[in-house]
């Protein structure tokens, strides 16, 4: 990724860390408690979750060797280091999660700024470059805020800024099936969304065999495990796109359990 991607990239990082913002910075202390699509987690939850994984993307970035130690002995206290990590903070003052949340994330987009986007950096998983890391950030904080958003049951307005949500989702196909101990497919997917401002995005041969295609918005919230596929406008097409709908995952660690269909659907 040249400088000036990468300065967009951020951008839109910073950007998208607006968003969340202003969802919580009026929010009384009792909406912090408000349960959230996730089971087992409140709104708080969701903001510590953003803060310590900034965190600890800036500490992959800037000294490896601690991000490592201080990986392998969470990874001692159990198996889901999300829900031993959100535990911790359980007690956490509201105030005091939006502040750490405010400080982690400008820390994480100064450090970002002054690497080179292609440096390769640990992660929970393999390593990954600076952009990509950018990328998961962005990722992560469009997932963990539609989470709040629904938590508060408002609506957020899509932004072109998704393409890089959807991108990483398209990305990350290989890794689904194979975080589930499943074969990598061999054959191609074509990918076809329409963005927010209503021109196409698109991936992969026009004439594969299977295909997405549908709302933007619709796919990254599939590929974020935010809705079950049945949940949305996409239109799959196809035994290996059926599947990788399925099990989708575009963010790291273990197979995430994703979100039941509709009641009124049933199962795609």
């Amino acid at each position: 990724m040249d400088p000036e991607a990468f300065a967009g990239l951020l951008a839109d990082l910073t950007a998208e860390t607006s968003v969340v913002d202003a969802m919580l910075a009026g929010l009384a202390g009792a909406d912090w408690e408000r349960p959230t699509p996730a089971a087992g987690w409140a709104i708080r939850d969701q903001v510590s979750h953003l803060a310590y994984f900034d965190q600890a993307a800036a500490l992959a970035a800037t000294r490896p060797g601690k991000f490592g130690r201080q990986t392998a002995q969470l990874a001692a206290l159990g198996p889901d280091l999300a829900d031993v990590i959100a535990g911790q903070h359980r007690g956490d003052e509201p105030a005091a999660l939006l502040s750490w949340f405010r400080t982690a994330r400008a820390a994480l987009v100064a450090v970002f700024a002054g690497l080179d986007p292609g440096t390769r950096v640990p992660w929970y998983g393999p390593p990954m470059s600076i952009a990509s890391s950018a990328t998961a950030r962005l990722m992560e904080t469009w997932a963990h805020g539609q989470d709040i958003a629904d938590a508060l049951g408002i609506g957020r307005e899509p932004a072109m800024r998704l393409r890089h949500i959807a991108h990483l989702g398209v990305r990350t196909l290989g890794f689904s099936f194979q975080v589930h101990g499943l074969p990598v497919p061999a054959g191609p997917v074509r990918v076809e969304l329409t963005a927010p401002d209503g021109s196409l995005w698109h991936w992969g041969p026009a004439a594969a065999a299977d295909q997405v295609t549908g709302p933007a918005e619709d796919f990254c919230l599939v590929v974020t495990q935010r809705r079950h596929r049945a949940a949305t406008r996409l239109q799959v097409t196809g035994p290996v796109a059926t599947q990788w709908m399925s099990l989708a995952q575009a963010f790291a660690g273990p197979p995430g359990p994703g979100r039941p269909p509709p009641a009124d659907r049933g199962q795609a």
